[in-house]
Order: structure tokens, then C-alpha cells, then sequence
């Protein structure tokens, strides 16, 4: 076959093809070769060839997926009963006889399921497991009336490896909205008054009249000046990008260990942090590892994203704040957030203004080339948002309309890279490979690269593009990278029933993703390209034959290689239709 007839289509070493490249249809397009697709986060459209030559679309996500199973309060220990240790005293139930949850320790110890094989991470690392006796491995830490045993030696109850908490007081500020936010209200009116001045100036003067611009604003007086901000020296450092659903805290220490200089949570939703929102605020933990962490935020006005700005700014750890232009979901771009903001001139560069004064640290600006794939508009908007204190921008190569149907521009990012000078901007797509990174920074005016799904499906990649090397990673040390990942999840969610089974589906996702990594000693043609898709092969050993699988019943068999058996009744549906093969 001809290099043209397999243009999207990995090229394996003969010994591992389980069929001949013949059998792969001439002109096939890249899509239909494969087991998953290159999706957005929430979206996407994915033909897959059958056996009987029909073809059946694949389109955006499972909405009905089956959800964890949940036990029924009375299957509960009573959390007043959770976490004792055997020279304390358990608290009392303020509910008393009212109270739904068991409150007999030795009988809900009987009808525990039994412990999960392996050890407790989280008692192991600090000495004291917060679930104790509700553990899967508590047996390791556990009297038998249920007394939680502490390492003395290792536990220091005044210190945590994650920040960003949501506090009780806070929680009942923001859900009362009685927290104090007239900083940020005042700076967007003022902002709003000035821009009608403005406009009205412009006309007045195409009238050659003049404007009366009104009294001096005090703005000055409670902006934070430039010299206050804290800096970021962004020049090459690698930025693993905010990824929705599977760039949770666990798998930001898996990238941090393989070098990743720069890490952000998941895309939070301003709204739901002003209101309190347990979930929302859990996309913004962060943990020890992370030494350069920003968060991001997404919002259709600059009263919502600069009242979050300033909220988060007094009450959680960060280096850096992030404003969403990029989300493609219909859901926030119908609203004017994510890309439909890029759409939305006045409404951003007016939050752009505003945030940046209420921030003491970095503001950053993540953006596509645009929303219709023949229309690129961010080089137009960066030139607009620079003189608002913005201290890097990123572009994906790609419009919201375009999605992944074709590679990233490359080109078109040189483009913005050179319109945002002396401001940094970062590309972002389909890079893979060193020398895929390498190519991005060859002009020297991009000044560095975030990395989204090439870390899911690699997260050795950082390590390669430091060392200069490519990684032949073996399928056992891989297995190994997910009982990490196994045992961060443990201590981010729990290792209770319920936090087993969270961390497991979060598992499952990843995996959706991690097994598209082709092996470097499989290759005919090398490095691995992120958007070919290899025909069937088998791996060096049953093991790596299994991590290549893209069939989820063989993912669930991964998650119980590290997590143990499924309970009864389990059932899992990738995020994605496209993924949804068997």
C-alpha cells in the first residue's frame, strides 16, 4: 500500500500485526480505523466501520451511564463513630435516636464487605487513615472493636498534603450571599461607566463636540498596582493543561512526578464556586506537589468572573488564575462562556480589566484560534487584552467548530505568538513526542507548550521532552503508574467503599486515554503521531496486549488488577460513545 493509503494510520512492526495492512480499506479516513476518537471533552462525531461495511455515528457523550452504586444510610457507619482512636472518645450524635446511620460498630464490621488485598496508602504515608474503620484495608489499621490505630511515629494532625478546602463558614457565606464582594461590583460598574464615557467620547468627537467624562474615579485606590503582583517566569517551563473530568489531583501528581512544571485544575464554573458548590470546589484542591498551580474559571460577564476572582483570591492557594475561551460545550457557549466569550469583545477585555485588579497574582487567558473553523479570530483579541495585565495567553490550534477533525495550526499560533510580544503565549495540539515539541519552539517566538491529551495518553511526556528521549515504557512499570494513581486517588476521594469505586470509574476514564500509547519497540515509524490510530496488534507480552485494548471490559479488568475486585453488579460506559466499543 502506498504512504498516501495509509495516511492516518500507525505503522506497526510486522511481528505484532494480528492482520495484514491490506485488510485495512484504501482511503478509509483516519476516524473509521479506530476504536476511539480524538473528542473535545464533551463532544464530537466518530464513524465506525462494522463487519458488514455499514457505518454508524458515534456522536458526543453517554448522558445515561450508569452511576456508582450507593448504600442506603443505614448501611452507613455513623461518622461520629468513623475515625476513633483508641485512647479518644467518639463524639456525640447530635442526632441521637434520630440519626440514620448505624451506630453499632460491631455489627456494621460484620457486614462490612471484606478488605480489598494490598495495604492502606493513605495510614501507610501519614499514620492515620481518615476513614478508619469505614476503610477497604482497614484490617491494617483497625482493633477489632473498631478503634483506629495511629503511627504516632509519622501523624501530625495540624498538617495536610492538599489545600483549598471549602470551610464550613464559607460555604454558609456564599450559599446566605452574605460574603462581602462590593470590591469587585464597584470596579465593573466603574469599568461599565467608563466604557459608555468612552463610547460616547468617540461619537462626541466624530461630532466635534466634546464629552463631559465626569469626577475622577477612585479606582486607583483599590486596584492592585503591578509592582504588588506576584511574578511567573513562564519562558519553557511545561504546562500540563486543565483537562475536563480526567486532570483531577491524582493524575496531576502522576505528571508531576514524570516533571511537569506547571499543572491547573479543571475547568471550574464561576457561578457554582459563588454559590457554595461542594463538587465545583473540589476542582480546585490542590495538592503539595504542585509548585506553579493555577486555577481556572469559566463565566459569560465580568461581574461573575471578577466577584469569583476576588473570592478566590482571599481565600485559596494559587499562582495563577485562568479565564476559559476555549469550551466548546454547547451548554456554555449558548450562554457566552468558554469560546463564545472569544465572540464577545466588550464582555471579555471589561472581566480581563477588572480580575486583573483584584488578583495579586497572575491573570492568564486560554483561547481557540476561534469558533468557525474559517474564521481565526485570536489574533485580533490578544492585541485587545494586553494592556490589561494579562501574564501569558494560550491557543489551541484549533476553532471550537473544528474539534479534532484536523491537526492543529501550528502556523496560525506563530501567528498570535508574535501579535502577543513582549506577553509569552503558549501553543497547545497534538503534540506527542519531543520532536513534536521541539518543532512548536523552533521559530523562537512561541515560548512554550501545554500539553492535554498527549499527557493522558503518555504522561511520560514530559520526561522525554527534558531528557530529549523517547521512552520505550514497559507495560509492568505502566500497570505501575496507575497503582500511583491507585493509591492518590485512595487519599483524594477515600478508601472507603464509596472512594474505591470513584476512584475506579476516574480510572476507567483515564484508561480510555492511556491505552492509545503504542509501545516505541512496537513501532515500524517512529515517534508515535497523536492522530493515527494503529490497526490491530498484539503487545510484547499478554500485559501489553491488554493495556492496547480499546474494549472497556478490559479496562475494568485493569482497575481490578490494582483496586480489586468490581462489587456486584458494577457497570461502567466510557464518558465518550465514541469510546463505547466492545
Amino acid at each position: 500500500m502506498t504512504e498516501e493509503n495509509l495516511k492516518g494510520v500507525a505503522r506497526i512492526r510486522q511481528e505484532f500485526l494480528v492482520c495484514s495492512l491490506k485488510h485495512i480499506a484504501v482511503g478509509t479516513p483516519n476516524e473509521d480505523l479506530v476504536h476511539d476518537s480524538e473528542l473535545e471533552e464533551q463532544g464530537g462525531t466518530k464513524k465506525v466501520k462494522l463487519e458488514n461495511g455499514e457505518a454508524v455515528k458515534k456522536r458526543g457523550q453517554n448522558k445515561n451511564r450508569p452511576q456508582t452504586a450507593r448504600q442506603e444510610k443505614s448501611q452507613k457507619l455513623c461518622p461520629t463513630l468513623m475515625n476513633v482512636a483508641e485512647d479518644e472518645t467518639p463524639k456525640h450524635c447530635v442526632h441521637g435516636e434520630k440519626c440514620q446511620f448505624e451506630h453499632n460498630i460491631k455489627k456494621y464490621l460484620q457486614d462490612k464487605p471484606s478488605d480489598l488485598p494490598g495495604s492502606c496508602y493513605v495510614y501507610r504515608t501519614y499514620g492515620r487513615c481518615p476513614k478508619g474503620a469505614t476503610c477497604r484495608f482497614g484490617s491494617e489499621h483497625l482493633t477489632p472493636e473498631g478503634r483506629n490505630i495511629v503511627n504516632k511515629d509519622i501523624w501530625n494532625p495540624e498538617w495536610t498534603a492538599a489545600k483549598n478546602f471549602l470551610s464550613n463558614d464559607l460555604m454558609i457565606s456564599l450559599r446566605k450571599k452574605k460574603y462581602d464582594l462590593r470590591k469587585s461590583e464597584d470596579l465593573v460598574k466603574e469599568q461599565q461607566k467608563r466604557s459608555k464615557v468612552g463610547d460616547i467620547k468617540s461619537q462626541d468627537m466624530e461630532d466635534g463636540t466634546e464629552a463631559n467624562v465626569g469626577p475622577v474615579s477612585d479606582e486607583d485606590l483599590i486596584r492592585i498596582r503591578n509592582e504588588e503582583k506576584r511574578k511567573i517566569d513562564w519562558k519553557g517551563k511545561l504546562y500540563l493543561a486543565p483537562l475536563t473530568t480526567v486532570g483531577n489531583l491524582p493524575f496531576r501528581r502522576i505528571c508531576k512526578k514524570f516533571g511537569a512544571d506547571i499543572t491547573c485544575g479543571e475547568m471550574a464554573v464561576a457561578e457554582n464556586l459563588l454559590n457554595g458548590g461542594k463538587q465545583e470546589w473540589a476542582l480546585v484542591r490542590r495538592h503539595e506537589s504542585e509548585d506553579i498551580f493555577g486555577v481556572q474559571i469559566c463565566g459569560n460577564n465580568p461581574y461573575l468572573l471578577t466577584k469569583c476572582a476576588q473570592m478566590l483570591e482571599e481565600n485559596i492557594s494559587m499562582d495563577f488564575l485562568d479565564i476559559n475561551c476555549g469550551c466548546p460545550i454547547d451548554m456554555f457557549y449558548e450562554k457566552g462562556a468558554g469560546s463564545g466569550l472569544m465572540t464577545r469583545e466588550k464582555p471579555l477585555t471589561a472581566a480581563v480589566e477588572c480580575m486583573s485588579k483584584v488578583l495579586s497574582c497572575p491573570l492568564t487567558v486560554k483561547m481557540r484560534t476561534g469558533v468557525q473553523s474559517d474564521k481565526n479570530i485570536a489574533h485580533k483579541l490578544i492585541p485587545k487584552l494586553k494592556g490589561y495585565d494579562v501574564s501569558l495567553f494560550t491557543v489551541h490550534g484549533r476553532s471550537r467548530e473544528q474539534r479534532y477533525t484536523k491537526l492543529a495550526d501550528w502556523d496560525y499560533i506563530e501567528e498570535c505568538a508574535k501579535v502577543a510580544n513582549p506577553i509569552p503565549l503558549f501553543g497547545n495540539g497534538d503534540v506527542l513526542s519531543y520532536e513534536d515539541y521541539n518543532a512548536g519552539l523552533s521559530s523562537g517566538n512561541v515560548s512554550g507548550v501545554m500539553m492535554a491529551r498527549g499527557a493522558l495518553i503518555k504522561p511520560w511526556i514530559f520526561q522525554e521532552i527534558k531528557e530529549q528521549r523517547h521512552i520505550d515504557m514497559p507495560a509492568q512499570e505502566r500497570l505501575d503508574i496507575l497503582k500511583d494513581y491507585a493509591d492518590y486517588g485512595l487519599e483524594h476521594w477515600g478508601s472507603d467503599s464509596q472512594g474505591v469505586e470513584t476512584t475506579r470509574r476516574f480510572m476507567l476514564e483515564w484508561i480510555s486515554f492511556l491505552h492509545r500509547y503504542i509501545p516505541f519497540g512496537v513501532l515500524e515509524v517512529t515517534p508515535q503521531k497523536i492522530n493515527d490510530r494503529p490497526p490491530p496488534y498484539k503487545g510484547r507480552n499478554e500485559l501489553e496486549t491488554l493495556m492496547a485494548s480499546g474494549n472497556y471490559e478490559d479496562w475494568i479488568k485493569l482497575s481490578e488488577m490494582v483496586l480489586g475486585p468490581v462489587p456486584s453488579g458494577f457497570a461502567f460506559l466510557p464518558k465518550h460513545k465514541a469510546n463505547a466499543w466492545k
